[in-house]
Formats: structure tokens, C-alpha cells, sequence
């Protein structure tokens, strides 16, 4: 690709080698949460979300359990001053929960900020001052001296406003653009602001380590955490706290290491919305957690309802294959996919087992909210037997026969390929019963009675081209006499080489259901079901489905 020469590594390691986070294996329990879809999420919207919606959206994240939420940024125009009077004075916000709020390093949005916060029972005010090389030469033009006087002198002003500002504050500072600032210079500043706040055990600050633009592998945002958890002054009263973007598309990743790398918290997003590829997603990195057996300390357990309320306050799309929330996340179109499945739902039932193994199912969809049925087992023309007979089986009861499975899944996939379409499930039962179940169209049965004898004696009344007949025949059982009788009388030549039959509902008053296996003379196999409140009359009702369909 042309052009590549253009660019360099933008990062700066460590000055020294900080690679301890590499001996952890997993993350052992959550992080404190900070939503910032209130602030990050919806500043990145194209249409930002009105008063009414930001008091729904904080609803909801209060309901899915977040402790920290970023509500705005109240300097920054009306709504978001408004939003947050209203949350206060409306006195929505759980006494549990703490909220956040954002301001740059400026005296006249630094006291505009502490305004909208009067009265706030806890909150946390956010200061952040960009430190990058970039930023420094390009924007500030300012030197590394000037950048940590914006810090300090923003860091004394809050100390100021909030001695006299009704409320209880804690305090959070951000270098901004700190993946493209070096680490000795990211360290100083952190520090600088950190002498000036004397944080204590009871009052501990946070210092805030984004990765405002993505520019390196997780491992290099791993080391230079670590090395900022190893030097940071007082560390024992600071809580290091991660705000990753997405731009490298390695949020996630980055989080996780980060995390190993001595991080105490994380500010993300539902979803992942936020400026440019947006923020981490929240929802993945808990989700992580749990299928690992690490309680997140959030509530995702209703997934498709966060999602539908998402999309209707933001007007975003969540992605159908975002981890854990798309619509496809768990969907197995692919035969072998859902044959696997399959076979891996029947062995936890007969094991049945404590822990979660199914294969292509790294968690059980019903965790967050899904449906197998619906959601799982997906039917189009890739689609295997084993796939369509576990729908079959799990959402209307019917439990077809090996062989016949695998007859019918192919009559499934044809009919989804000349349709070019996915089939739902209501479809994949109808095309079940119009093509095996009760068939009539040729040869109808209109009774049968049996006599014990040394056979039994069945004589049945069938229907043929209009003309009705009464047949007299025996056989080793009922169906077997009947099937002599029809083999007799109509000319026919097959022999049933297989028989299946079982209740489709639990009760005295439950229909049966047969499945019939006939072979003609060269072993062609055909088969038919039949469903009636008698286990005899579907059985038969099987037998003449079969015999319809090969003629």
C-alpha cells in the first residue's frame, strides 16, 4: 500500500522494562464501572440526546448497576446543565450512586461547573488538560512547564470551588492524550496535581490514564500502566482508572491488559459508543468476566431489552455481530455448527452438567436474555439436519427419527434456497407438517378395526380416486396388518423399516405422534408422521402419510 512510509510509532515505552502484568493468567474480579455514555456516548452522537432521553438513558444505566456515571460535561451548553439540575433537584440519583461530571482546565468553566453541582450528594469532578507531543506543538504551543501549570493551577481551582460549593466532591484528572505523551512527562503531571489534592485513605483521588487515540499494540498501553501504577506518589489512596478508545479496534484488549497492569477502574460505554470507533464497550469486557466465572457486578442478563432502548434513545445500531449483543452473536446457520450444538444441549441434559460447555456457545444465550430457538438455531440453505431436528424437537415437541432428520433437513435447505431466504421456525414446522404429517391426497384412510386372533385381523376403509374399499388382512400386529392390507389391495410392494412414536404433550389429553420408514423393492427409503389424540390411528396415519408420498 502506498504511503506507509508517512507514518511512525507515535507511543513512548517506559523508561524502564515493566512486564509483570505478563505473569497474570485472567482478571480475577471486577473493576469499579464509569459509564460515560451520557458524556463521551452522546457528545459523539449525531443527534445528541434530549433532556427527556438523557434522564432514561441514566435510568437505565442505574438499573444495569453502574456506581459511576460521567452525566456530562455542564459547562458545555444548556441541555447539559439542565440535565444535570434535574437529576440533583429532581433528587434522582440512588444514594449508591456517584456522578461524574467534566471540565478543562479553565476558571470560568471550572466555576460554571461547580454551579450545576450545588447540592450534589456525590460526584466526582473530572479535570483534564491534553499532554501529548502532538497536542503540545501543534495546538498548545506551549512547553512541558506550561502544560503542567494548566494542570496545577485547574487542580487549586477545584480545591477552591469545592470548599465552597454545597456538596461532596472527589476529584479525577486526566492527561489527555496520554498514549502519545512520554512516560516520564505523564508521570510528572500525574503527580504534580496529585501533590496539590493530598489524597487519603478516606479521600482518594483518581488519575485517569485514556488512551484518547489508539496508537500501539495492547502490551505497550500494558507496560506504560504499569509503570505509571509502579511510580504514581501515594499510590495506596489513588485509584488508577483506564478510558480506551477504539481506534486500533483494540479497546477491549487494551482494558484487560490494563487491568492486569494494576488498573483499578474503567470509564466505558454500552456497546462501545463514543468518539471516531468510539469507547470501550462495557458489555464485552463484563461479559468477558462472567464466562470466565468472574461476577461482573452488572446486569446484562437482558440484553435484547438494553439493546432496544439503546438504539431508541442514541438512534445507533448495535452491530448483529458485536460480542454478546448482536443478534447473530449466537446464531449457528452452519450444519456441522448446529449438529455440535446440538449434540452438546443433549449431553448436558443427560449429564447433567453443572458447568457451562457447549460447543460454539461460550456462555448459554439464556444468560443474556436469548432464546435457543429463536436465536441459536438459525435455518437457511447451509443448514444441517441436526440443526432443524433440535428446533423441531425443542420448540414444538417433535423428536423425528435419525434418518429421517436428515431426509427432511435436505427438503429444509431446498425449500431455503429456492426461496433464497432464512426460514423462521414457524416456517421449518409448517413445511414439516404440509409435507410428511397426515398426508391424504391420494390414498385416505376412512377407519380400521382390529380383531385378536392369531394374527391380528385388521379391516380398514379407504378412500382411492373417489372410490371407497374395505380390506381384510392380518399381521403380526396392528400396524403390520394394516399394512398388509394396503400392500394387498393397492398393489404395492415396500416393506416399514422403521417405527417411532411418542406423546407431543404432557397430559391424558396429549396427541401422538408416529413416524413411518418405508423402502420400495431397490431400498429407497420414505417416509411419513401422523399426529392423532389415538397412538394406534397416528401410527396408521404415519404408514398411509409415507405411501402418499411415493406415489
Amino acid at each position: 500500500m502506498k504511503n506507509y512510509n508517512k507514518y511512525a510509532r507515535a507511543y513512548f515505552m517506559p523508561p524502564v522494562t515493566t512486564t509483570k502484568w505478563t505473569e497474570k493468567e485472567y482478571i480475577t474480579k471486577a473493576p469499579i464501572w464509569c459509564s460515560v455514555d451520557l458524556r463521551d456516548g452522546n457528545q459523539s452522537l449525531i443527534v445528541p440526546m434530549s433532556l427527556e432521553e438523557k434522564i432514561e438513558f441514566f435510568k437505565l444505566l442505574v438499573k444495569v448497576g453502574f456506581k459511576e456515571i460521567e452525566v456530562g460535561f455542564p459547562a458545555a451548553s444548556e441541555t447539559e446543565y439542565a440535565f444535570l439540575r434535574t437529576l440533583i433537584e429532581q433528587n434522582l440519583i440512588p444514594d449508591d450512586v456517584i456522578i461524574q461530571v467534566l471540565t478543562q482546565s479553565r476558571e470560568h468553566i471550572i466555576k460554571k461547573t461547580f454551579e450545576a453541582l450545588k447540592g450534589a450528594k456525590q460526584a466526582v469532578v473530572h479535570l483534564y488538560n491534553s499532554t501529548s507531543v502532538a497536542q503540545r506543538e501543534q495546538v498548545f504551543k506551549k512547553s512541558k512547564e506550561e502544560i503542567i501549570e494548566i494542570a496545577v493551577s485547574g487542580a487549586k481551582l477545584l480545591n477552591e470551588f469545592a470548599a465552597t460549593t454545597e456538596g461532596n466532591f472527589k476529584f479525577e484528572y486526566s492527561p489527555e492524550s496520554f498514549t502519545g505523551t512520554e512516560m516520564e512527562f505523564a508521570l510528572e503531571i500525574c503527580n504534580a496535581v496529585i501533590d496539590i489534592w493530598k489524597p487519603t485513605a478516606d479521600n482518594k483521588v483518581i488519575i485517569n490514564l485514556p488512551v484518547t487515540v489508539s496508537v500501539s499494540m495492547p502490551h505497550v498501553y500494558a507496560s506504560q500502566i504499569e509503570y505509571m501504577c509502579d511510580n504514581l506518589k501515594n499510590r495506596e489512596n489513588i485509584i488508577v482508572s483506564l478510558h480506551p478508545h477504539n481506534d486500533r479496534g483494540c479497546a477491549v484488549a487494551d482494558s484487560e491488559m490494563g487491568l492486569l497492569a494494576g488498573a483499578d477502574r474503567i470509564e466505558g460505554t454500552l456497546f462501545g459508543n463514543g468518539e471516531r470507533t468510539g469507547n470501550v464497550d462495557i458489555i464485552t469486557l463484563a461479559m468477558n468476566m462472567f464466562s470466565q466465572g468472574v461476577d461482573p457486578e452488572l446486569d446484562f442478563a437482558d440484553i435484547p431489552a438494553i439493546t432496544e432502548k439503546y438504539e431508541e434513545m442514541t438512534r445507533m445500531h448495535v452491530y448483529e455481530r458485536q460480542p454478546y449483543s448482536g443478534q447473530l452473536v449466537f446464531a449457528a446457520f452452519s450444519g456441522s455448527h448446529q449438529d455440535a450444538i446440538a449434540k452438546g444441549m443433549k449431553w448436558r441434559e443427560e449429564k447433567n452438567c453443572e458447568l457451562w460447555s457447549v460447543p460454539y456457545l461460550p456462555i448459554d444465550p439464556k444468560d443474556v436474555g436469548r432464546e435457543y430457538e429463536s436465536d441459536v438455531i438459525r435455518i437457511n440453505s447451509q443448514s444441517g439436519k441436526g440443526g432443524i431436528g433440535y428446533l423441531l424437537e425443542q420448540k414444538y415437541g417433535y423428536d423425528l427419527p435419525a434418518k429421517m432428520r436428515e431426509d427432511f433437513g435436505y427438503l429444509v435447505k431446498n425449500v431455503s434456497d429456492h426461496l433464497h431466504k432464512e426460514l423462521m421456525a414457524d416456517e421449518v414446522c409448517d413445511i414439516f407438517k404440509t409435507n410428511y404429517v397426515n398426508i391424504t391426497d391420494k390414498i385416505k384412510l376412512i377407519e380400521a378395526h382390529y380383531k385378536q386372533a392369531d394374527e391380528i385381523e385388521a379391516t380398514i376403509a379407504i378412500e382411492v380416486g373417489g372410490i371407497n374399499k374395505v380390506i381384510n388382512r392380518s399381521g403380526n400386529g396392528r400396524l403390520d396388518a394394516v399394512s398388509n392390507a394396503l400392500k394387498e389391495s393397492l398393489g404395492l410392494n415396500f416393506t416399514v423399516v422403521a417405527y417411532k412414536e411418542h406423546a407431543l404433550e404432557q397430559g391424558s389429553k396429549s396427541q401422538a405422534v408416529a413416524y413411518v420408514g418405508i423402502a420400495d423393492d431397490k431400498g429407497k427409503v420414505t417416509w411419513g408422521a401422523g399426529i392423532d389424540n389415538d397412538i394406534m390411528k397416528a401410527s396408521v396415519n404415519a404408514l398411509v402419510s409415507a405411501i402418499n408420498r411415493t406415489m
